[in-house]
């Protein structure tokens, strides 16, 4: 039976995915985890807001939500969630194996990292949305509107969980170069995060900086989906910064595509 070459890597996101929900340990270690920095982290602006709320670009109630929801879904919106067996594959040699396979590598490490994110994500991201949704004001948790809204939060997560990982893979191509990830990883994902307002949201950066972030792809990340549940981002809004995610996925793809391409024309694998 000949496979299409989709089929292929649904299959492969499948048994990835399914894989990475038998690490229930590291989930509930990651949820306490996040649970807790979420706290620290909202304890904190509220310290701000007491003093000037009316001084802050987003309400109370938006910041809280922004928060919580980026910590459940921690795994699919940080850049730093990286799939070490590549780099071990490439740093070893073992990659001469994938090369032998009939996949694009390209779109076989693109699926994998889909699949692992899915995985650690659905193990975490239901336990601390159904606690924040009980707590008391003002760490309670609000939902969406209504079912618009969070239709565009689920479309723009998917995006942005795609933006992420092809941004990975730039990474993952360099490693090709550089023969150690360890220096690339975590300048890139210290930097990435950080513009995509891991620490921050993008609304309380100067308005100069936030302008020039804004037309960056780091902005098509965690920022939109988060603020677009929040309620910060609604309406005609939400729709153009879901167009700016797709423009950036697809960009970031075929340059992606075409840099792996010609990596992989001068790859050279040592022993045997």
């Amino acid at each position: 039976m000949k496979y299409k070459p989709m089929y292929i890597h649904f299959r492969l996101i499948n048994m990835r995915f399914i894989g990475g929900l038998q690490y229930r340990a590291a989930a509930l270690a990651g949820i306490a985890t996040q649970f807790g920095f979420g706290y620290l982290m909202i304890s904190q602006f509220l310290a701000f807001y007491r003093s000037n709320p009316e001084a802050f670009p987003m309400e109370v109630p938006h910041l809280v939500s922004y928060i919580w929801v980026q910590q459940a879904f921690i795994a699919l919106f940080f850049s730093w969630f990286f799939e070490n067996s590549i780099f071990a594959s490439i740093t070893s040699g073992q990659i001469s194996y994938d090369l032998a396979r009939p996949m694009d590598l390209y779109w076989k490490w693109f699926s994998e990292n889909v699949a692992g994110r899915l995985s650690r994500a659905a193990l975490r991201c239901f336990p601390i949305l159904i606690i924040a949704i009980f707590l008391p004001h003002p760490y309670k948790l609000i939902l969406p509107p209504d079912a618009l809204q969070l239709l565009l939060f689920v479309a723009s997560s998917a995006l942005a969980l795609c933006v992420v990982v092809s941004f990975s893979m730039f990474i993952y191509i360099s490693t090709f170069y550089t023969l150690s990830p360890l220096g690339m990883r975590i300048i890139a994902a210290v930097f990435a995060d950080f513009l995509a307002g891991s620490t921050i949201p993008l609304p309380f950066f100067p308005e100069r900086l936030r302008q020039i972030v804004q037309i960056l792809p780091f902005a098509a990340m965690q920022n939109v989906p988060l603020r677009i549940y929040s309620g910060n981002i609604s309406g005609f809004n939400a729709f153009i910064n879901i167009m700016v995610q797709v423009f950036w996925l697809i960009v970031l793809s075929f340059l992606g595509k075409i840099w792996m391409n010609a990596t992989l024309k001068r790859v050279v694998v040592q022993g045997g």
